[in-house]
């Protein structure tokens, strides 16, 4: 089983930052971006298959679980 990563590891592939953050502005710019001209329900859709989108993909049920309890902290 994988671990979970918590740090910061934004960024693309041969593409250099000038601050550690910035690949994390990004993302966030591009997320806000998606939920711009959404309503309360489209955004909350759009949500729901972007949580299914990445757990695909990192597909390790142990770091997801590992995820959902972290996340769960905070609530």
């Amino acid at each position: 089983m994988a671990t979970l990563i918590t740090e910061a590891t934004f960024g693309e592939p041969g593409n250099s930052y000038r601050r550690a953050f910035s690949p994390g502005d990004d993302f966030y710019a591009v997320l806000l971006d998606a939920h711009r001209e959404l309503s309360d329900e489209q955004s909350t859709l759009l949500n729901a298959r972007l949580i299914l989108l990445m757990a695909n993909h990192i597909g390790d049920l142990g770091v997801l679980r590992e995820a959902l309890r972290i996340a769960g902290e905070e609530c």
